[in-house]
């Protein structure tokens, strides 16, 4: 902008002042801005010397400014933070099956945090740059996937993957971004699962018409917790044990039966032996069609379609994939 700019004040100033015609404008604008040094067209006046003493100066000072933001670019960061940018990108259209975290406030970067311990692949859209880069000074080495843009525009769902994504969280601030980010999603990719944030009670059921499958009140569990502290503290460090918050963590793990090995997948619970096998155990069972059932009985046996709810610390669930999921 600035080039053309200075390019304009040279022709009108050599048309106007010396009468130049354009062409001949043109070709001394251009001699004085590169400095090579050509002859004149023909001899300035004393009106033409001062303005080509002052356009030279002009000039000095636009490749003195242009000098000083390359520099910004190449030593502040900038030029490498477009390369990673450009990076990310051609990263996040190479991969599927991954999960859209939209909003990185204090839940979406807590589900992050959550997803990646258990290996899934996150991409994250965002607005604020900013923030974004006070998270990298935390995270260290690790590299977000992030698309810069408003998560209820079209365009920046599809630039996080929408279409070959297999789950998404919306946990933007606002319940009304959150309704049009579900709705958007749900359009883009009707086998998409969405989890959904929501402040107000009354947010819940406009979610769930705009196409979420769950939705979750932070406010609201929060305080149901801080209740059952009191009235039942025990209850609520084994489940924080659970959550991982506390000092012995434990952990929840699925274990279906099309990722049993195929030698273990007609054996009854007692039979599987986890209990011994690995130290995790068998709390629940959900069945391809029906309600979950807690505490199975030992003589129970997996069917296609079932899932196991395996708990144990994160040991003893590594030996329970080891020995019974398929590799």
């Amino acid at each position: 902008m600035l080039s053309v700019l200075s390019m304009g004040i040279g022709m009108v100033g050599f048309m106007l002042i010396e009468g130049y015609t354009a062409m001949e404008a043109f070709y001394m604008t251009i001699i004085t801005i590169s400095t090579t040094g050509f002859g004149e067209v023909r001899k300035l006046s004393s009106n033409g010397q001062l303005f080509v003493a002052l356009y030279i100066i002009y000039n000095l000072v636009v490749v003195a400014y242009l000098v000083s933001v390359l520099t910004t670019y190449i030593f502040d960061g900038e030029l490498r933070n477009l390369f990673k940018m450009f990076m990310t990108d051609q990263e996040i259209r190479s991969i599927s099956g991954h999960v859209i975290v939209c909003g990185f406030g204090r839940n979406g970067s807590k589900a992050y945090h959550e997803l990646r311990a258990n290996g899934a692949r996150v991409v994250v859209v965002e607005q604020s740059q900013e923030l974004m880069r006070a998270v990298a000074d935390t995270l260290g080495h690790e590299q977000v996937p992030v698309v810069f843009g408003d998560a209820t525009t079209d365009e920046a769902l599809r630039q996080a993957g929408i279409e070959r994504a297999t789950a998404l969280i919306t946990a933007l601030p606002k319940d009304s971004d959150n309704v049009f980010v579900t709705l958007t999603a749900r359009e883009l990719n009707p086998r998409l699962k969405i989890i959904a944030r929501a402040s107000l009670k009354t947010s819940e059921s406009k979610l769930l018409r705009a196409g979420a499958d769950s939705v979750v009140m932070p406010d609201e569990i929060g305080g149901s917790h801080m209740a059952n502290l009191i009235t039942r503290p025990e209850v609520i460090r084994f489940l924080e044990m659970i959550s991982g918050l506390g000092p012995n963590k434990l952990r929840l793990e699925e274990l279906g039966y099309q990722d049993m090995r195929p030698e273990v997948r007609n054996l009854s619970i007692r039979e599987l032996d986890i209990r011994s096998r690995t130290g995790a155990t068998v709390i629940g069972l959900k069945p391809a069609e029906g309600q979950f059932v807690v505490s199975p009985s030992a003589d129970t046996r997996p069917a296609p379609g079932d899932v196991l709810l395996l708990l144990g610390t994160d040991a003893q669930i590594a030996t329970v994939v080891d020995e019974f999921r398929l590799r």
